[in-house]
């Protein structure tokens, strides 16, 4: 059995945050973010959840592909941002969708969460034990940001989306997959944490902010993602000029810019919507897949090729080839 990528959706708060507004309450200004992301604006949650989010992309992919939420076998959710620690953002979205009470569970790869998710979904396809699956990437980034540091907060915005995938005999939308983690350079990027505490122990309690090294994930994604991105094309026996487009993690413009001057392609192979929704980690991807399929950009069943890829905390970095 093949998986076919059959639909995507996406959702987004409504509240926009300019760069203007962050003016007000930080020691920043528009042309500094702007120059060194390209980040405008991003949209932050006035009280929705992740779960909400995703709920809400979940219910635009079943619309736009006319399947009942009746019909779908599992439910993953990629987020380094859940509702909680338990239940799984994934179950609150069978819940709020009205699925069946099928499987469903979350997956943290940070920025690469997407990548990963869709990953294991396609091999759950391709076992036949599954004949559709929704697979969602969500943040409210918000809610772990540090609004004092600058070096962060003028980053991230919240956001969901994601695909429905089904199961086809003879149409298969994964040619190919690279996908790897490096935890010895974990602190790079940490959030939520929370050191061990008990009536044995006296600890002081962390914020669980979200901490970034940026010059250290900028040197990481500017070595790693090239590499991913030309082995998973030459192990398909493709080429970059083969593909249509790059859908990759939406982290700073200056890092995709970097990315295709390493690949010597020109960066317009690169789509972007880093200027509306900023950072929005496990969501971005799936967020501008959507744009692009809605737009008319891209098209279900053109048989282009697309290069979807992430890179985030963990370390985690990952690229799939797919045909559309």
């Amino acid at each position: 059995m093949k998986a076919k990528i059959m639909g995507a959706g996406s959702y987004t708060p409504q509240k926009k945050v300019s760069n203007a507004m962050l003016e007000e309450i930080m020691d920043t200004n528009d042309e500094w973010i702007k120059s060194r992301t390209g980040i405008e604006n991003r949209h932050i949650s006035e009280g929705e959840d992740t779960s909400i989010l995703c709920g809400k992309a979940a219910l635009d992919i079943l619309e736009k592909t006319g399947i009942s939420a009746k019909k779908i076998d599992f439910i993953i959710v990629a987020t380094m941002t859940p509702d909680g620690s338990s239940p799984s953002t994934a179950c609150l979205v069978q819940d709020f969708i009205g699925a069946k009470p099928v499987m469903a569970f979350d997956v943290n790869a940070a920025c690469s969460g997407f990548i990963y998710a869709l990953s294991i979904a396609e091999k759950l396809i391709q076992s036949g034990a599954y004949q559709y699956g929704l697979v969602l990437g969500g943040e409210v980034m918000s809610k772990i940001i540090d609004w004092q540091d600058r070096s962060t907060a003028v980053l991230f915005g919240d956001g969901a989306g994601g695909v429905l995938l089904g199961a086809s005999e003879t149409e298969n939308s994964f040619l190919g997959e690279d996908i790897h983690s490096d935890g010895s350079r974990g602190d790079s990027l940490t959030a939520g944490k929370r050191a061990v505490s008990n009536f044995q122990l006296e600890q002081a309690t962390e914020n669980g902010f979200l901490k970034m090294e940026g010059r250290a994930i900028f040197d990481f994604a500017i070595r790693s993602v090239p590499e991913s991105i030309r082995t998973v094309v030459e192990s398909s026996n493709s080429t970059l000029e083969d593909i249509e487009c790059i859908v990759a993690h939406q982290a700073n413009y200056r890092i995709l810019k970097a990315i295709a001057k390493k690949l010597k392609i020109p960066v317009e192979k690169f789509a972007t919507n880093i200027a509306e929704y900023g950072n929005t980690s496990a969501a971005s991807i799936p967020i501008l897949l959507d744009e692009l399929l809605t737009n008319g950009d891209l098209v279900l069943g053109s048989k282009k090729k697309i290069v979807l890829t992430g890179f985030g905390g963990g370390l985690t970095w990952g690229s799939m080839l797919i045909q559309l």
